[in-house]
């Protein structure tokens, strides 16, 4: 390998003589890749499009002896680090600038223990890879909605999907991790070992450490759940929606329904005529008894006139995919957030305008139901503080052409802007664009102390700053 430089977080570039580099790659299971790597272009890659950017270099780890080995190699320099799993995340924090990736993609393992219903996952996995390995034993886990997200990030953020309402957050199912802190040193956390720092990581986001091994509890779901979709005229929208929340106030556990306002996809369960304009999609899951289910989402049928409606018995873990063609790799990305207590008639009315004046064919506006069990869990027990929301709206803002970014953005922000009055302080970490970084203390709230506490004491250079940072409490050394 050349001599090449790095950046350290203040930017400031230094060199990396070639026996240093040398010696570190062959002390990597993967490998080091720089630029001049043939596999480098596609290594760093994430899956918005429009985060670019060339880190020095990128570590390729396949065990926690790599993890261990990069975390010290890079603290010692003090390089710009950041963490890959999935490479999901909508900011692009898995790659760092000039700087050193460390790559866990490679760690893709899951190990099911059908017996005690309980997973070890690897860092690197993404959702369908968790999903497929439970499901083969009929077990699952509260996760996201799209299979191609890494299960790392979307736990560390808290993570929630179809399964939250009946289950708990991704971090309520949690119950054991093993995490690299910033020292290079292994810790197996738990409740009863290092709860703190355990604590921390259920919605803490990356700031604490690379994880190497999360631990799972598993719930019997499926293999097949009551899902689909309900899909209505846009000009019914105010009657729909309206109906929508006030049904999902009192709708079981069991049941979850979102609403989606997009131009229609060529969906094959759509008449031709409604391709390509403004719709209200209601997706929608019931993982309960299957003799309950259709009359558990009656009422969403009739919220106005449907176009059409698609609901089946369907194995979960392919209802898991139904949303990943329109969040595919490659596409240009930029969301905007806002949690709910309660979502108003004029907030409504803000998102219908908004999505009557779309941007492009593949932008949308999403409002998730949530409260059930992980609305049940004290704000406290974990770090994820926003257990009061009942709701939650992501403007997803995504196209194909650069020379769009400033009109898309800015519809984005628009939205965000008139609907804030009506939202709760904090949103959702895994939502977050680079431009957030004003919100992290409402996001948590009375955690933030104890949390920039743990900062202080696990990464008190803030290494582990690429990603909706927790800065350390006064006192803390920074880098």
């Amino acid at each position: 390998m050349s001599k090449l430089s790095y950046l350290t977080p203040d930017r400031e570039a230094h060199p990396l003589p070639g026996p240093d580099l040398e010696t570190f790659a062959s002390a990597i299971s993967g490998g080091v890749l720089t630029a001049d790597s043939p596999e480098y272009e596609a290594a760093r890659r994430v899956w918005n499009a429009t985060v670019d950017r060339r880190p020095a270099l990128i570590v390729r780890c396949r065990n926690e002896a790599d993890v261990q080995t990069a975390v010290r190699f890079a603290a010692a320099r003090s390089i710009l680090t950041s963490v890959r799993g999935g490479g999901h995340h909508i900011a692009g924090n898995a790659v760092a600038e000039g700087g050193l990736v460390i790559d866990l993609s490679g760690m893709r393992k899951v190990d099911v223990d059908a017996g005690a219903r309980t997973a070890r996952v690897g860092p690197g996995a993404l959702l369908g890879d968790f999903d497929r390995a439970a499901q083969a034993h009929g077990l699952a886990t509260p996760l996201g909605i799209n299979s191609t997200t890494g299960v790392a990030g979307l736990t560390l953020g808290g993570g929630f999907g179809w399964l939250s309402r009946r289950h708990g957050m991704t971090i309520d199912n949690l119950i054991g991790a093993t995490v690299v802190t910033a020292d290079g040193a292994l810790h197996r956390v738990s409740a009863t070992s290092e709860p703190d720092l355990f604590w921390a990581l259920r919605g803490g986001g990356g700031n604490f450490g690379v994880v190497t091994e999360f631990e799972f509890r598993l719930h019997p779901v499926g293999p097949e759940v009551y899902a689909g979709f309900v899909v209505y005229p846009f000009t019914q929208a105010r009657k729909v929606l309206r109906a929508w929340r006030d049904f999902i106030a009192v709708a079981h556990d069991d049941l979850t329904v979102w609403a989606v306002l997009r131009k229609a996809p060529p969906l094959p369960f759509l008449p031709a005529s409604a391709h390509g304009t403004e719709v209200v999609i209601l997706p929608l899951v019931h993982c309960g008894d299957p003799h309950e289910a259709e009359r558990a989402v009656a009422p969403a049928l009739s919220f106005g006139d449907p176009i059409a409606t698609a609901l089946w018995p369907t194995p979960y873990a392919g209802f898991q995919t139904a949303f990943d063609p329109l969040l595919a790799p490659g596409g240009r990305n930029y969301w905007k957030s806002h949690s709910f207590a309660s979502v108003s008639d004029v907030a409504l009315d803000v998102v219908i305008d908004a999505a009557s004046r779309l941007p492009g064919p593949h932008c949308e506006i999403l409002l998730a139901q949530l409260g059930g069990a992980m609305g049940r869990v004290s704000p406290t027990a974990t770090a994820f503080a926003g257990r009061d929301a009942r709701a939650i709206m992501n403007v997803h803002g995504r196209w194909s052409d650069s020379g769009d970014d400033a009109r898309v953005r800015e519809w984005a922000r628009a939205v965000f802007r008139k609907t804030a009055p009506f939202a709760l302080d904090g949103s959702y970490v895994n939502f977050y664009t680079e431009d957030e970084a004003a919100r992290v203390e409402a996001t948590y709230g009375a955690n933030y102390p104890r949390l920039q506490a743990l900062k202080a004491r696990y990464d008190p250079r803030n290494l582990f700053r690429m990603n909706v940072n927790i800065a350390p409490a006064p006192g803390g050394t920074a880098a």
